[in-house]
């Protein structure tokens, strides 16, 4: 009998490791579990990995938190978690350049020169690599209407600050309004920029000033999403 037991216990982690070692990175971070079922502040981890380090800064993003929203507890946070869980599991297998984080209940997708989209130097234009891995996340995106994006450009510290404002500017909108132009709504983006405001790795280095030269997307759950979950969890 006590070798049954253990023969059992031994299937059973055995099943467990390999349900982890399955699962993407980006639903590892967080699982609808974990994150669903716990009251957090209004997108503030989302907000951290949107903005960058420096969020003491000017433009530390409240309308931006705004945005984002609070984070859904209980069984309809469990319920939102699983449906992002999926998205963020399919953009990572059809966008394998891009980083894609689960955090709260929101999805955050980054692109840089080393991801797959990226702009030229002193360009914002959706050039032709870009162009096909953004329609893929189009694609995506059109699977999922119960969500908003909010997209936010950044540059490194190389130039004027008023242009690298700019410059972030321009390329958030391009990415905004290469999504319109694929039929996805525009009441579904807000964007946003920070010029060389919030730096996420060292200007002072070739490849630091790499990986602040950015997008971020926050694909986060929209009041219909919010309201499903909460009418199908008994909440509302």
């Amino acid at each position: 009998m006590k070798t049954l037991i253990k023969k059992i216990a031994i299937s059973i982690l055995s099943l467990t490791v390999l349900i982890n070692l399955g699962a993407c990175s980006a639903t590892q971070n967080a699982n609808s579990a974990q994150k669903g079922g716990v009251i957090g502040a209004a997108g503030g981890a989302i907000l951290g990995a949107i903005i960058g380090n420096n969020t003491g800064k000017k433009g530390s993003g409240g309308e931006l938190g705004a945005v984002i929203g609070g984070v859904v507890g209980g069984t309809a946070g469990v319920l939102i978690g699983k449906k992002m869980d999926k998205q963020a599991q399919q953009i990572e297998e059809e966008i394998p350049g891009a980083t894609v984080e689960r955090i709260d209940d929101g999805i955050v997708v980054t692109f840089d020169e080393n991801s797959g989209v990226f702009f030229e130097t002193n360009k914002y234009n959706i050039n032709a690599a870009s162009n096909t891995l953004l329609t893929k996340l189009a694609n995506i995106l059109k699977e999922y209407p119960d969500t908003n994006v909010l997209v936010v450009g950044h540059t490194d510290s190389s130039g004027a600050d008023a242009y690298n404002m700019t410059l972030s500017k321009n390329r958030a909108e391009s990415v905004t309004n290469f999504f319109t132009s694929k039929g996805l709504g525009a009441n579904r983006f807000t964007t946003n920029w920070f010029g060389e405001e919030q730096p996420v790795a060292d200007n002072t280095t070739p490849e630091g000033r790499a990986k602040n030269r950015r997008v971020n997307l926050a694909i986060i759950p929209n009041d219909k999403m919010k309201d499903d979950a909460k009418k199908e969890s008994g909440e509302n």
